[in-house]
């Protein structure tokens, strides 16, 4: 027994105790979430165009059809000068419609676009998993154990798909000082959007279904959020997979009212460098461009700069956006293969418009029917252009809507 399973072990005993107690039952809560998605996606002229990827399965066409449903219980904490509390996550997808010949497997994936695939290819009918969190809180400072959810700068729970990502480690979150959140953990496995299972952490470049030995089982991070003011916000955080990277963020966000509306700006930037086997090991090396390096892989270098603009007036956001992403290696983020998302402002299903040299501007443009009654329903469009990619034949480009 690890050490997270042994501290969850304890904490669950500590809380069949004091179950009763006052605060942990009124204070609970639970909901259900369901999702229906659907995904059509035709490769003939990209992914499926060429000899070598026909060769390696890629299909043509992928096409699932699925519905989700998310089970959450959060409770209150037991009361004294130390709370305990325990959350649960239930997730179940069942599939409505998919294919072996859609579903998006090949030999080398870690199974379909939405559904873990069986071993003849074809998608599973339904994939499961149950989550268990425990808790404690002295004042404002809150510690958790076991399945976790993070969105910060340096790791990001990617939803993407019918089902969310999970993450299996620890965090402490401190608001104990005013105008100051803390935020410390470290992460272990996490379970991919379409798994059931848990696996280790890789980057992309890395990582293979197939090969063995190119994961971590330790990302440790921390940082924090600022409020200079009540419409200034500075931020700093750092990530650390070990042998493979290390990562500094520094963000800045305003807001600032002009005339009936809000204009927020949101500068980021990150560094990233080698860490470990990274440096000299040519089974962690990371994706970019490297000059003699005809695999295009090398230990990771980048450095990124980007700068959002949205202005909000009668639900309607208008905005634009640039991006820079400068250095031998692509930008670098947990990416195990199955689904990631990071926390670039071009973070799209697509693409994600880090690669080295890449220069991307954005225009976006998004409505919140909350305007006209309906809460929660939102519309909108993006349009995304990147280009003076660095590869190992040259630059290029790649252009997203």
């Amino acid at each position: 027994m690890n050490k997270s399973t042994l501290a969850l072990a304890v904490a669950v005993g500590v809380l069949a105790q004091q179950a009763g107690a006052a605060g942990f039952i009124e204070d609970s809560k639970a909901t259900l979430g369901l999702r229906n998605f659907y995904i059509n996606t035709d490769n003939r002229d990209s992914a499926a165009g060429t000899t070598a990827n026909r060769n390696a399965g890629v299909q043509n066409k992928n096409e699932e059809w699925g519905q989700g449903f998310d089970l959450r219980f959060i409770s209150g904490y037991t009361q004294g000068t130390v709370g305990f509390g325990i959350d649960a996550i239930g997730l179940l997808g069942v599939r409505l419609d998919s294919g072996g010949g859609t579903n998006g497997a090949t030999a080398t994936s870690y199974g379909g676009t939405v559904f873990p695939s069986k071993s003849n290819g074809e998608a599973v009918d339904n994939f499961s998993s149950l989550g268990l969190t425990a808790k404690a809180k002295i004042s404002q400072t809150e510690l958790k154990l076991g399945t976790l959810q993070p969105k910060l700068p340096v790791i990001v729970t990617n939803d993407g798909r019918l089902l969310p990502q999970t993450w299996q480690g620890g965090q402490i979150t401190s608001g104990d000082i005013k105008d100051l959140t803390l935020v410390g953990g470290q992460i272990e496995a996490v379970k991919g959007r379409n798994s059931s299972n848990t696996e280790q952490l890789s980057i992309g470049g890395a990582n293979s279904p197939t090969i063995t030995g190119r994961d971590s089982n330790k990302f440790i991070y921390g940082g924090g959020d600022y409020k200079i003011t009540k419409d200034l916000t500075a931020q700093y955080y750092y990530g650390n997979l070990e042998d493979f990277y290390k990562q500094h963020f520094l963000g800045l966000v305003h807001n600032w009212a002009i005339g009936p509306g809000v204009l927020k700006s949101d500068l980021r930037y990150f560094n990233s460098s080698d860490d470990g086997a990274n440096g000299n090991t040519p089974a962690y090396y990371s994706s970019g461009n490297y000059s003699g390096a005809a695999s295009g892989r090398g230990k990771v270098d980048n450095n990124l700069y980007s700068g959002l603009f949205l202005y909000t007036v009668a639900g309607h956001t208008f905005g634009g956006g640039w991006q820079y992403s400068n250095g031998s290696s692509d930008f670098p983020w947990l990416n195990q293969g199955d689904g990631s998302s990071n926390y670039t402002i071009t973070d799209m299903q697509i693409q994600k418009f880090g690669r080295a040299g890449e220069k991307t501007w954005q225009a976006r443009y998004s409505y919140d029917f909350a305007k006209v009654g309906l809460p929660g329903a939102t519309a909108g469009i993006v349009y995304l252009r990147g280009d003076n990619i660095d590869t190992v034949t040259g630059g290029g480009g790649v252009l997203g809507r």
